[in-house]
């Protein structure tokens, strides 16, 4: 039997570098498919002291103000003085975006061109190949009501606790840049029972002490959120409590970090509870897999462990480019899966009930409209703040009756 085991996951706030990149390449795409629904967009973001730095490569009918983008999103999340690091109104922006090679679009766009004229669904979809080889991921689990890991859940639920606390003057004297992590003690099951640790480190004017700040955040972030996520699930009585390990943090957000799109892609996902496939998601319309496909495989996922086939789900799912079928679907139940049914059970009810072509995800999931800088911070999954399409769990019905019909 196995002894129980600390398992972590961390969350970044909207002000940290990295994801700031992100909120502004999801910003940029969705401006671009409010014009085009249609529109290719492969937009990345870098960041450093004062300076903004966009690229990619983009195909579409669609006029962007990129540099008034970037300084709204910069401003949004609060960088609007030298004195925190980074003014929205005087950092500087670059743009160097191309033209979507002709060779990557003749794969995924006969769709766009000939939706009009096709005669079938059927046929659309077998039009619109993958806009690149890949694997991603999705995962679901019934710890948490939200059927995330607990770590993950909880990281972003105190990360979105700091923002607010921030934003509203809650505690004063915070500034954007901010990070959380929690250790979580798992049983012999693999059932969570026990918070050890939490740890906030977050970016903070120089006036204030780390005893202080560490007595508001107890108060107004953590013990708040706790009792929320945590009351009648797991022990939190008696849990390590962390704030700005290192002393003072003053100097945060670009100006002491560079930043990158695509470089929280864990964050964003599962916390480390599932494989992924390396694809980041932010800037990315719904033709890349890397991100539609990943949220199709959240969706099979959780729908899955919702209508009770396994208490723990990872589904896998590859493309080739151009191709419109997945070259493979492989679901894994950590041998969780319920009494009388086998993972080849699960395999067949997906390949039944889902339909993981590019295009049927895209239709299935109403993909091609602005609703991604929603999901450029605190997780694109289990969200309870916003609500997503690949959260519903609008095939728990289908996949109980396909159950019933494997044993008749």
């Amino acid at each position: 039997m196995e002894e129980s085991k600390l398992i972590s996951a961390e969350s970044v706030t909207e002000g940290h570098p990295d994801k700031l990149c992100d909120q502004i390449a999801d910003a940029i795409l969705d401006d671009m498919l409010r014009q085009d629904s249609h529109a290719h967009v492969a937009v990345e973001v870098c960041a450093c002291v004062g300076q903004f730095v966009v690229f990619g490569e983009v195909r579409g009918e669609v006029y962007t103000d990129i540099p008034g983008i970037v300084r709204k999103v910069v401003r949004e999340v609060g960088y609007n003085s030298s004195s925190v690091g980074l003014d929205a109104d005087s950092c500087g922006v670059m743009v160097s975006l191309t033209e979507q090679s002709a060779e990557i679009n003749q794969g995924v766009s006969r769709l766009d061109l000939e939706s009009e004229s096709l005669a079938s669904k059927e046929e659309r979809y077998k039009s619109q190949g993958a806009g690149d080889q890949g694997v991603m991921f999705g995962y679901a689990s019934d710890e948490t009501d939200t059927y995330m890991p607990l770590p993950i859940y909880l990281a972003h639920q105190l990360a979105q606790r700091l923002a607010y606390v921030r934003k509203s003057g809650i505690v004063p004297n915070l500034r954007p840049d901010g990070k959380t992590q929690v250790t979580i003690e798992y049983n012999e099951n693999l059932e969570p029972t026990r918070l050890d640790t939490v740890l906030i480190s977050t970016q903070h004017n120089p006036s204030v002490s780390v005893d202080w700040l560490r007595e508001q955040l107890v108060k107004n972030v953590v013990e708040p959120v706790l009792s929320k996520v945590l009351e009648n699930r797991v022990d939190y009585s008696d849990y390590r409590m962390l704030v700005n390990p290192t002393g003072s943090f003053v100097l945060g957000g670009p100006a002491a970090d560079s930043g990158l799109t695509g470089r929280k892609i864990i964050v964003d996902t599962y916390g480390g509870a599932a494989h992924h496939g390396g694809g980041a998601f932010s800037g990315k319309d719904p033709s890349k897999v890397d991100r539609s496909a990943a949220y199709a495989a959240r969706w099979v996922a959780k729908n899955l462990v919702a209508a009770g086939l396994a208490h723990k789900v990872e589904v896998q799912v590859a493309y080739a480019i151009g191709m419109a079928d997945p070259v493979s679907i492989n679901v894994e139940t950590f041998g969780t899966e319920a009494n009388g049914i086998t993972r080849s059970d699960i395999s067949k009810i997906v390949r039944k009930v889902f339909d993981l072509r590019p295009a049927a995800i895209i239709d299935e999931l109403d993909l091609l409209r602005p609703i991604y800088s929603k999901t450029s911070a605190y997780g694109h999954f289990g969200r309870t703040d916003v609500e997503f399409p690949w959260e519903e769990l609008n095939r728990v019905e289908q996949i109980k009756n396909e159950v019933k019909s494997l044993k008749n």
